[in-house]
């Protein structure tokens, strides 16, 4: 299996950001539900197999179960192609740095790609999750696989977004999008689809078993709480979580694996490409 040494991953870490922001607009956007949609899908696997595990007996085992089903998630994003919010973080800004985009590709990119995972999330979690009755709602017969779903949805829901200060979203956030670039970041190095695989899947278990706040995925587990019908959740905590961890993968990926791996590998090798603004 052919893989990449670190300077080698970084030098396609840029040729993917840029080709990533010099993507027509449309496309991105078509691209980001797609990967919204993916992540939630992740997201709703994970509802599924850890559902109805009383951690009386199992412990933290239904946190394993959770995230070993959730990397299903970036599987998708990575190896069918689409574009994720918290992957381009690293992506598009290391190009950024390396003087082949300019900041305001960067802004671009992620106001596109935002609005396109928001809308795969919450196609997903109302008309595929919730619609569908994969999770149920609130009065579902106790016992059925509905109610144990919607049990295990509303325990996440309102750990996330009634339970978490903004100073704990905000660090678990940070934590989260270190792991997930880092999935990015090891699946470069591989060129088969089993290799990327292998990456992927240690780094997103680690961040879902801990408890870790990734915006996207929580763009999936909010709404489909509030529209489940789980009590006392609200659009307001929703927001609230969705800034804070937004903050949080931001820095994650940009100080901790952008910049990083940038100032190891890269900045002594400047682009000769002057930045520009894409059109």
């Amino acid at each position: 299996m052919a893989t990449k040494e670190p300077a080698e991953i970084a030098h396609a870490a840029v040729a993917t950001g840029v080709k990533k922001a010099e993507l027509r607009w449309d496309k991105t956007l078509v691209g980001s539900f797609l990967a919204g949609a993916y992540i939630a899908f992740g997201g709703l696997v994970a509802i599924t197999v850890s559902s109805g595990l009383d951690p009386r007996t199992w412990g933290s085992l239904p946190t394993l179960f959770t995230g070993a089903a959730f990397t299903l998630g970036l599987v998708l994003v990575l190896i069918a192609g689409s574009h994720l919010l918290t992957g381009n973080m690293l992506l598009v800004p290391i190009g950024a740095m390396q003087g082949r985009l300019g900041w305001g590709d960067v802004l671009k990119n992620f106001t596109l790609v935002l609005v396109g995972n928001l809308a795969g999330a919450l196609f997903v979690a109302f008309f595929l999750a919730v619609q569908t009755g994969v999770i149920g709602h609130v009065g579902s017969d106790a016992g059925t696989s509905g109610a144990m779903t919607y049990d295990r949805l509303a325990a996440i829901a309102g750990a996330k977004g009634l339970h978490e200060t903004e100073w704990q979203i905000f660090l678990r956030a940070v934590g989260c999008n270190w792991l997930v670039c880092l999935a990015v970041w090891l699946s470069l190095a591989a060129d088969s689809v089993s290799g990327k695989i292998l990456a992927i899947f240690f780094p997103i278990m680690a961040f879902v078993a801990m408890g870790f706040d990734h915006v996207i995925a929580n763009m999936f587990f909010l709404p489909a709480a509030i529209f489940a019908g789980v009590p006392d959740i609200g659009w307001d905590d929703t927001l609230r979580n969705w800034v804070f961890a937004f903050l949080g993968n931001l820095v994650g990926a940009v100080v901790f694996v952008a910049t990083s791996y940038w100032y190891m590998y890269l900045r002594d090798e400047p682009s000769k490409e002057k930045p520009r603004e894409l059109t």
